[in-house]
């Protein structure tokens, strides 16, 4: 005990100088959206410092790199992007980044037959089938292990945690939606993002632009989604965090107009999480709000 109280103030500045070092051996990795950054930094830990670029609110389909960006990416020990065309306007900068330093697609991992394809073109929206969200969490695990190898008890320790957190959203997801008489399972809004969750929790589901936000759509769309409104009695259309609600009221208008009552059914998040620090900041938070809303508006 007289050996540690002697010591104890020698070990405790020592400690102090050598924090800013053991800082700098984190992982510096930058990702494109809020939701790569969420699952780097679960399976990561304390390894890891991760910098989201695109916050609450933003569209990855239209964002264009500022300075500051760039000057991130260039530091950054690792990039960590979605892939499958969701950040179209970095792509040239990624393929030109990846000869000098490691930079990955998460997406990479999975099997192309189990993409969906619009006109030859794979739906970038893989999040929203939980069991493809685990095999992109597969592939960050051998991304950090490749990279940090030292650390790899840690990553794949973090990552069998998580992955069972994620096998068990989609479990609840599953028996939450099928709560939903099967005939009211119709998801209507802004644009067409949640195909994947379509497919994986039986649900049908209508977006009024098309996978991108930077699709137009017509007046011919519009028809088309009010005329299925109308034949199936849908009750309510949702509007998206990183999408104006704009269009979306158009199309309650112009069916309330025609003598059908349809309401907003609440928000969405899609393309982006909630705030930090809030329950939707997170991959699974923000999973949980989509589900109880779309299950609270259409059951």
């Amino acid at each position: 005990m007289a050996f540690f109280k002697f010591f104890s103030p020698f070990i405790l500045g020592l400690s102090l100088l050598l924090a800013p070092f053991i800082a700098l051996a984190q992982l510096n990795i930058v990702t494109t959206t809020g939701m790569i950054a969420d699952l780097t930094q679960n399976i990561g830990g304390k390894h890891v410092k991760v910098t989201a670029l695109m916050g609450t609110g933003v569209d990855p389909h239209l964002y264009k790199a500022t300075q500051g960006d760039l000057r991130r990416l260039v530091r950054a020990d690792i990039i960590l992007y979605n892939g499958l065309h969701l950040e179209g306007k970095l792509q040239e900068i990624f393929e030109k980044m990846a000869r000098k330093k490691p930079v990955f697609a998460i997406s990479s991992l999975i099997p192309a037959k189990e993409l969906i394809y619009h006109n030859n073109s794979p739906d970038p929206h893989i999040w929203f089938d939980i069991t493809l969200w685990q095999k992109a969490g597969e592939r960050v695990l051998e991304i950090l292990i490749a990279q940090d190898p030292s650390n790899q008890k840690t990553y794949r320790h973090n990552a069998q945690s998580y992955l069972k957190q994620l096998q068990q959203l989609h479990l609840w997801v599953q028996a939450e939606i099928a709560t939903i008489p099967k005939s009211r399972r119709i998801l209507i809004t802004a644009h067409d993002a949640f195909g994947y969750f379509g497919q994986a929790y039986d649900i049908q589901v209508k977006g009024l632009q098309g996978v991108s936000t930077a699709s137009e759509f017509g007046l011919q769309d519009l028809r088309q989604l009010k005329t299925l409104v109308v034949k199936h009695h849908v009750k309510a259309v949702f509007v998206e965090s990183s999408v104006s609600p704009r269009f979306i009221e158009a199309l309650v208008k112009g069916v309330e107009a025609e003598g059908h009552p349809l309401t907003v059914g609440g928000e969405l998040y899609s393309d982006a999480m909630g705030l930090k620090n809030t329950p939707t900041g997170h991959y699974i938070g923000m999973v949980k709000h989509n589900v109880n809303t779309i299950v609270s508006a259409l059951k």
